[in-house]
């Protein structure tokens, strides 16, 4: 697996955000969080959230996951992320 920056993969189209995410990241989890399923994966040293909007089968959004978002409970009820990384 070669580097990509955060700047790098935001900076890909949504396919090809996509595809590196299936290729290059690692799955870490799945959530239910309102409308969504949000998958976490890790690339390198950061974590990226995909959402889904499973009533409307649609891929909304994928992000850069943030230490500030409430979401982050959910996620430390599930897994054991890192006490730090780049987000």
């Amino acid at each position: 697996m070669h580097p990509l920056s955060k700047e790098s993969f935001f900076g890909l189209t949504l396919t090809q955000q996509i595809k590196t995410l299936y290729t290059e990241g690692k799955f870490i989890v799945a959530i239910r969080y309102y409308k969504h399923k949000i998958n976490l994966y890790q690339i390198q040293d950061y974590f990226v959230e995909v959402f889904y909007n499973h009533k409307l089968d649609q891929l909304e959004s994928i992000q850069l996951l943030s230490t500030n978002t409430k979401r982050m409970k959910f996620y430390t009820d599930q897994i054991k992320l890192p006490s730090t990384f780049n987000a």
